[in-house]
């Protein structure tokens, strides 16, 4: 299953801001992974660098307190806005995207853990989380960057197509590779709710909360 969001594709395929290197490899099997520390005569399909800010200690406690006593998804959402779009800048995506794979993967509650073991805004898988520089999964900050930064090296990966970049997230990069498209009827209707999402979220982002 494929479908089409063409006015997207030019802005996912903006190169990623430059720093600490994360390689996307294929091995001699043709097995596609993502590494900080490439083996020997695997070949690099895409080379991002990171210098994504690292969020003190401060600010890591003030962004849990300020989820407290938001109780509806909107008002979480208020939460993170200046993060988000922090992150989106960095990585060049558009805010919208990452207000919609939020939404769609935790609802904005960034303790939530799935059944699979995802966790945080983002719902980064623990290994994922280390891949992507997040020392803690449930610190709304490192979370948001490391979902947008995922986003990036997978927009990369595939071109700038916005349905496989998605089927990536939700499946695996490797999922998505064995079929040419979408793997599974589930991620199929993950994509779809996310583009839904995208779609709302351009007409009207989340305005950040003000004390």
């Amino acid at each position: 299953m494929r479908l089409a969001v063409p006015a997207l594709l030019a802005l996912l395929v903006l190169p990623a801001t430059a720093a600490a290197d994360l390689y996307t490899v294929v091995d001699k099997n043709g097995e596609v992974t993502i590494t900080t520390t490439p083996r020997k005569g695997a070949r690099i399909l895409h080379h991002v660098r990171d210098d994504a800010p690292r969020p003190a200690p401060r600010a890591k406690r003030a962004a849990r307190r300020a989820t407290r006593g938001a109780t509806t998804p909107s008002a979480r959402a208020q939460r993170f806005a200046t993060h988000v779009r922090g992150a989106a800048d960095h990585y060049g995506l558009p805010q919208a995207l990452v207000w919609a794979v939020m939404k769609v993967e935790s609802g904005f509650d960034p303790t939530v853990v799935s059944d699979k073991g995802a966790q945080g805004l983002m719902q980064l898988m623990p290994g994922t989380a280390t891949d992507m520089g997040v020392a803690d999964a449930f610190d709304p900050v490192q979370n948001i960057y490391g979902g947008a930064r995922f986003l990036r090296i997978l927009a990369n990966k595939f071109d700038g197509d916005l349905v496989l970049t998605l089927s990536a997230y939700h499946a695996g990069g490797g999922a998505v590779d064995r079929v040419g498209g979408i793997p599974y009827q589930q991620t199929a209707e993950y994509v779809r709710r996310v583009l839904n999402a995208y779609y709302a979220y351009q007409k009207q982002l989340p305005v950040a909360d003000t004390p």
